[in-house]
């Protein structure tokens, strides 16, 4: 009888300890996942940032330049498409890829838009723009440094709900892994310069 009430004891006693590890497991993946969703939050946080910056530089450019109406417009198009895409959303891999398209998209018009500005010695040289032109470029730095930051956490949740146990957990709760930011195409090849 002794013996038969240790043995349920034991049991008792592995299926409380059982119990505690998967609440432990359960609430440390939901932390990893509230982290991943933070540093998203701060990736759009640093693109609406630029965003925010591009209505100036566009009406800073648009004094000088006014017959490169076409160039303004795909800024102000690319812009509006932007904020519909929201980072927090992106749970999957084609998530990632609208996020990407839209930015890329931006990043394109802008870089047209620059190429105007080359176009304008009296521009290049207005104050106004040239503040602009840095804080976009601080900005472009910022974006590189939170993508940076959003690779790291998601890495350390998909390992976290890949690694046995805590992938029995993930599979319990409904955890899937997150998508990275990656590199686009042809980005690992230098660009021809030619004069």
């Amino acid at each position: 009888m002794k013996s038969s009430l240790i043995a349920v004891l034991a049991v008792v006693g592995i299926l409380v300890l059982g119990g505690l590890w998967y609440v432990s497991a359960g609430n440390n993946l939901i932390t990893l996942d509230e982290r991943v969703n933070s540093a998203s939050s701060q990736v759009e946080n640093v693109y609406q940032r630029r965003a925010d910056l591009i209505p100036n530089l566009v009406a800073t450019v648009k004094g000088y330049a006014k017959h490169e109406a076409d160039v303004l417009e795909a800024v102000t198009q690319a812009r509006a498409q932007v904020g519909q895409v929201k980072v927090g959303g992106i749970k999957t891999a084609e998530d990632m890829e609208k996020f990407d398209r839209s930015q890329g998209a931006l990043s394109s018009a802008l870089s047209r838009l620059m190429v105007v500005s080359e176009k304008y010695p009296e521009l290049k040289a207005d104050k106004g723009f040239l503040e602009l032109q840095s804080q976009l470029e601080g900005t472009e730095n910022r974006i590189t440094v939170e993508r940076q930051r959003f690779n790291e956490t998601v890495k350390e949740f998909n390992t976290s709900i890949r690694v046995f146990p805590g992938s029995i957990v993930a599979g319990n709760k409904g955890f899937k892994e997150r998508p990275y930011f990656q590199a686009k195409k042809g980005s690992d090849e230098a660009p021809k310069v030619s004069f």
